[in-house]
């Protein structure tokens, strides 16, 4: 007898795109979540979407659908998942001034990105010495995992990024150099904005992997694979592993950081400033 599929279809996705009223389209969204049943979190601004969805799979279906009939939202980046259990607890769609907050201004990630790479060509950017490899994710991120020999800029939100990575640059050009740098995240979107960055404070040779760690645990073997530990992700599964298995973290109720099941768990309590959920 054959094991049931799951219960649960998760589409984490985004696109960028120039929406001129997307109060407009969240309003339309929310319509239609309401109809399919979903539920997760979608974002939106004058820049994009983002989010990750989850429901049935035809409900699923249905609003990656609606997503990419929006304008310039047609190769919108969608990575699936599975799930037993519901993920999410409610529906919600919200306008904010960035799907992404960075807070540097007028990036245009569209045109201004770095090059993507899949996994295979990733794998070999990264095995080059001269190669700086950059973890753009939060602190409590990247001790879940990482890349091997990928430098941790220990941010505690997104919006700390820019000032670590000027720093950070000010030495490099100190030292005359101009490196290749391969930087990642969690689902893609993040580098969109950071190689954007990066790029406009006037490095050429920037790289970043499509579709982020999730798709490269789902595509690359264990065997060949550069990735340590397992890949933090914002929904009930906590963590997970090669071929997108849920790992085994657990969430602290009291601060909202990860840590290992049944270990000690060295918890800042609520006034850490490190909750997954503020960034």
């Amino acid at each position: 007898m054959s094991a049931s599929p799951p219960a649960y279809t998760l589409a984490a996705l985004y696109c960028f795109a120039r929406f001129p009223d997307p109060d407009a389209i969240a309003a339309d969204l929310r319509a239609r979540c309401a109809d399919l049943g979903t539920r997760g979190t979608l974002i939106l601004a004058g820049e994009g979407i983002n989010g990750t969805v989850a429901g049935d799979a035809d409900a699923i279906a249905a609003l990656v659908d609606h997503v990419r009939a929006l304008p310039g939202c047609a190769d919108a980046d969608v990575k699936y998942s599975w799930a037993d259990n519901a993920p999410f607890a409610r529906m919600k769609v919200k306008v904010k001034a960035e799907i992404v907050t960075l807070g540097v201004g007028d990036l245009d990630p569209a045109t201004q990105a770095g090059a993507h790479l899949d996994p295979a060509d990733w794998n070999a950017l990264i095995a080059d010495p001269d190669t700086i490899v950059i973890d753009t994710r939060n602190a409590y991120e990247v001790a879940v995992g990482t890349f091997q020999g990928a430098i941790d800029p220990e941010t505690r939100s997104f919006r700390e990024f820019p000032d670590w990575f000027d720093a950070f640059a000010a030495d490099l050009k100190a030292q005359g150099r101009s490196p290749k740098i391969a930087m990642f995240c969690t689902g893609g979107i993040r580098c969109e904005k950071s190689t954007a960055l990066v790029k406009a404070r006037g490095f050429d040779d920037v790289y970043h992997l499509k579709g982020g760690i999730l798709r490269y645990l789902e595509e690359m073997p264990e065997a060949d694979s550069r990735w340590q530990g397992d890949c933090y992700v914002f929904d009930e599964r906590v963590a997970v592993g090669h071929g997108l298995k849920p790992g085994d973290y657990v969430t602290c109720r009291d601060c909202g950081l990860p840590h290992l099941r049944d270990t000690a768990h060295d918890c800042p309590g609520d006034e850490s400033g490190v909750w997954p959920h503020r960034g």
